[in-house]
Order: structure tokens, then C-alpha cells, then sequence
């Protein structure tokens, strides 16, 4: 039985612990039915139909502009915990649509968050590319005016969440107002519009709908600019600012589950004529790993209550959040391997799965190593 006594902390209200509960519920009788690992696209394109469906999609577009961090990162560790696949469908709903919540014209956001929250449309945030990545004042894909109210796109994104099944993406583009990051722009770009094609798919360990995608005279109107001229970057911190503690509660669903399967492994598991779990060694690694989980879901659900509570930004706590929480659940899934000895390194296993599963986490949205520099700055600052 996952442990649940976190909902008693004083960070979450009652309406949190009814999302969590019904959250749990309906991914265990759900998510099973929907997901094939050998089928990513068509998993992803039922898990999200579903996930709008149960009404879940409601936090990841909020109607009223309005993120609830907290629910985001309850739906997000709970999902994780059930399999990958349904935090992935999920969480990219939001990071897909956030610029729009956050600074989206009215007309913007009706023309796509009520399709998205349906689970009819699927987003994509088009950040990344081959020589920009932790580094997005490198962006290089280029928007220029193209005449009549049109603007042309040419360059290149990948590592593209959704991509290749996405029906939106949010893509970020060098405007040239100003050198570096002060150069960059927004634009809602449609996935069938001309001169936007998916250049690559591209294989992970753990797999996903990912993709390269190549832009070659992709014109769009000038009005799908989302936000100012010369803001995307802001448009882009605001957004990770907002998911970036999100990623760290799906460390921490995939952190619990790890936990649950070595105290299922430790008990029942004989050796040397007694439970595992009678090893002192033994009891090391799951008090280590318990109190590793706790101290990163302290960090997450601060970070998720600062900004529920009215902070403007909550750069540093997010990026401590996510540090903290992925890098923990690194550790604690090794040792769940190390506690199933050969089981654990089984292709398909539960801490084989994990294994795969969290490694990427500790690089999207802002490697460690940059949470680091963030975190520096924001306490020099």
C-alpha cells in the first residue's frame, strides 16, 4: 500500500486529498487498459483522450488562467506512479499550452485550451534544438515578416515532446529585437501548417513520443505571436517556472513505486534462512531511501505552495525542487535494483522500467547541473 501520509502536511487543502485519492483510483482501473509500450504514439493519443475525458486535463489548462501547482504535482506523482506513459500524456497537455494560459490573447486561448482540456487536441512546447538547449539564448530557428500580416519560420527544433502527434506547437524563435535571450519570440504554430515537417523521430531508453522537427518557410500570421515582440523568453521561464516543480513530483511518483516494490521484495524475498527485510543492511537502504522521498517532497510541495499562495516566480524553489527530487529518485531506484539483485536489471521489471524512466528527467526541462547555476544566482541575486 503506497504510503499517503504526505497528504497530511499542512501544504495541501481537502480538495487536494479528494484529487489524489480519485486520481489514484481512476489510473488503477484505467491506464492499464490503455497503454501498450510498444505503441507510444497510440498509447499517448488514448491516455490523453481518457485523461480529458475523466476531466483531469481541467489543471493542466486551467479555464480561468489559474494554475493549481499543487494539483499539478499530485496528478503528475500519481500518474508517474502507475506507468510513465500516463505523466508523460498528461504533463505535456500543460507544458504544451502553459505560454498560452499564462500570455495568450483571449482568442488564442479559446481557439485551442478548450480542445486541449477535452483531450480532442494534443500540445507540444518546441524549445530545444541541436545547439540550444540548456542555453536557450542560443536559439537560432529564425521569424521573420514575410508581408500581409504573415510571418515565415525557418530552422530547426528537437528533442520535441509530442512531436510527430502533436496538433499545436508552442515554438520559440529569434525575433532579433535584441541580442541573446532579449531576441526571442513565441508563436502558436499549427501542425499542418506548410513548411513544418518532422524531420526525425528520435528512440530514448525509455520510449516517447519525441521528435526533430525542420521548418522551411513555415508561414503563420503574425497575430499567432504569443505575447510581446521580443518576451518569449520571459514566456518560456514563466511556463518552466510554473512545471518545472511538476517534474519533480513525477521523480517522486516514480520514487514511491520503487520504494513500494523493495518492501514487497524485502519481505517476501528469503535469504540465508530469513526475510530479506532481517538484514540490517537491508533496512539501511529502505530507511535511506524513505527518507530521500520525503525530503524531496518537501521540496516539491513547498515550491508548489509558494506559487499556489501568490508568488509572482518561484525560480529558485522550482529549481530546488527539481534538482532535489530527481536526483533522489535516482538513488532510490538504483537501490531498488540493487535489492532485487538479478530480477532488478530484468528487462521489463518494475526497477528495470523505473531505471530507464527517470533517467531523462534529470536532463529535460533544465539538467542539474543548471538547476545548480539557477539556484546560484538566485541566492547571489
Amino acid at each position: 500500500m503506497p504510503d499517503r501520509t504526505f497528504l497530511d502536511w499542512p501544504f495541501f487543502e481537502p480538495r487536494h486529498r479528494d484529487l489524489a485519492a480519485q486520481a489514484d483510483d481512476w489510473a488503477a482501473r484505467t491506464v492499464p487498459a490503455l497503454v501498450d509500450h510498444h505503441d507510444v504514439d497510440g498509447s499517448c493519443r488514448r491516455l490523453v483522450a481518457a485523461l480529458g475525458e475523466a476531466g483531469f486535463l481541467r489543471f493542466a489548462a486551467p479555464e480561468d488562467g489559474v494554475f493549481d501547482v499543487r494539483a499539478l504535482c499530485l496528478l503528475r506523482e500519481t500518474f508517474a506512479r502507475h506507468d510513465g506513459l500516463a505523466d508523460f500524456a498528461f504533463a505535456m497537455q500543460g507544458l504544451g499550452t502553459g505560454a498560452l494560459t499564462l500570455s495568450g490573447t483571449p482568442a488564442q486561448r479559446e481557439a485551442v485550451l478548450p480542445g486541449v482540456r477535452a483531450g480532442r487536441r494534443i500540445a507540444a512546447f518546441a524549445l530545444t534544438e541541436p545547439e540550444a538547449g540548456s542555453d536557450v539564448a542560443q536559439i537560432a530557428l529564425a521569424v521573420r515578416p514575410a508581408g500581409d500580416g504573415i510571418v515565415r519560420l525557418d530552422g530547426e527544433k528537437t528533442w520535441i515532446s509530442n512531436g510527430g502527434i502533436a496538433d499545436t506547437y508552442v515554438v520559440f524563435a529569434r525575433s532579433g529585437e535584441a541580442p541573446g535571450a532579449r531576441g526571442l519570440s513565441a508563436y502558436l504554430v499549427p501542425a499542418d501548417t506548410p513548411g513544418l515537417r518532422i524531420a526525425e523521430r528520435l528512440d530514448t531508453i525509455a520510449p516517447h513520443p519525441l521528435a526533430r522537427l525542420h521548418f522551411e518557410n513555415c508561414r503563420v500570421p503574425a497575430q499567432n505571436r504569443i505575447g510581446e515582440a521580443g518576451a518569449g523568453f520571459k514566456v518560456a521561464m514563466a511556463t518552466l517556472d510554473v512545471f518545472r516543480s511538476t517534474v519533480g513530483a513525477a521523480a517522486l511518483g516514480f520514487a514511491r513505486r520503487a520504494l513500494d516494490a523493495s518492501l514487497a521484495r524485502a519481505q517476501n524475498r528469503t535469504l540465508f534462512g530469513a526475510p530479506l527485510a532481517a538484514m540490517q543492511l537491508t533496512q539501511t537502504s529502505l530507511a535511506e531511501m524513505a527518507t530521500a522521498i520525503d525530503t524531496a517532497a518537501l521540496h516539491v510541495y513547498r515550491a508548489a505552495w509558494t506559487r499556489d499562495s501568490g508568488a509572482p516566480r518561484i525560480t529558485r524553489e522550482a529549481a530546488m525542487a527539481k534538482m532535489v527530487a530527481t536526483e533522489a529518485a535516482q538513488e532510490v531506484i538504483d537501490r531498488a535494483v540493487q535489492l532485487h539483485g538479478g530480477e532488478g536489471v530484468r528487462s521489463g521489471s518494475v526497477p528495470e522500467t523505473l531505471y530507464r524512466e527517470i533517467r531523462a528527467l534529470r536532463i529535460y526541462e533544465g539538467a542539474t547541473e543548471v538547476q545548480k547555476l539557477v539556484i546560484a544566482r538566485q541566492i547571489l541575486a
